[in-house]
C-alpha cells in the first residue's frame, strides 16, 4: 500500500471515530463520483484513497464488530468501479450512502 494518506495511516487514522472515518471515504467516493466521467484519472486517484482509507478502518481494532459492514462498503465501491457488474453498484449510490456520515461528522464538531 503505497499510504497517500501517510499521517492517517501512520496512527491519527484511530483516533477518529466511525462517523468521522466514513465521512472521510465519503469525501474520496464524492470525488471519484464527480470526476468518474470527466476525468478518469483523477477519478481513479480518489478511488485508491477512498480504498485506502476503508483497509485503514478495517484494520482499526474498535471496529471488529463492523467488519462485515466494512467489507461489504469495500465490496460495493470495488464493484462500481467495475462498472457494477457484480452488485449493481454505482458511484451516485455509495455518495449517498456516505454522505449522512458526512453531515453527521459535521454537526459532531
Amino acid at each position: 500500500m503505497s499510504h497517500q494518506h501517510t499521517n492517517l495511516a501512520a496512527g491519527r487514522w484511530q483516533t477518529l471515530s466511525l462517523t468521522e472515518q466514513l465521512a472521510n471515504i465519503g469525501s474520496d467516493v464524492a470525488r471519484a463520483h464527480r470526476w468518474q466521467h470527466s476525468d478518469p484519472q483523477l477519478c481513479e486517484k480518489a478511488f485508491v484513497r477512498a480504498l485506502e482509507l476503508l483497509d485503514l478502518t478495517l484494520a482499526d481494532p474498535r471496529w471488529k464488530g463492523r467488519r462485515k459492514e466494512l467489507t461489504r462498503a469495500r465490496e460495493f465501491l470495488c464493484d462500481a468501479m467495475q462498472g457494477g457488474k457484480e452488485y449493481g453498484s454505482d458511484l451516485a449510490g455509495l455518495d449517498r450512502y456516505f454522505y449522512p456520515f458526512a453531515v453527521a461528522a459535521r454537526a459532531g464538531r
